[in-house]
């Protein structure tokens, strides 16, 4: 009896550990309906021919960008955003 409670509150442990570890939602060769439906404020980046690029905001700070080639995820990449700030010294210095 006292196995049968160890080896339960092992197990259940083990499970419950499972259910905080981050899943990567996207994985190379997904669906793209798989993709838009969960990420819903997806919008289109850029298309040429069967190639398609979604950009889908994280944060106030990175972005990711998502091509897809004939329905099928090829390319993942996560970039920063240009904080304002460095973007207005960049236009100053181009005025110039």
């Amino acid at each position: 009896m006292k196995k049968l409670f160890i080896a339960l509150s092992l197990s259940f442990i083990m499970a419950s550990c499972s259910v905080f570890q981050s899943r990567n939602p996207y994985e190379l060769g997904m669906d793209e309906s798989k993709f838009l439906r969960q990420n819903k404020t997806a919008v289109i980046n850029n298309m040429e021919g069967q190639t398609k690029v979604y950009r889908v905001t994280r944060d106030d700070g990175f972005y990711i960008l998502a091509t897809f080639e004939n329905g099928q995820l090829i390319k993942f990449e996560e970039r920063e955003l240009t904080p304002a700030w460095q973007q207005q010294r960049m236009m100053e210095q181009n005025n110039r």
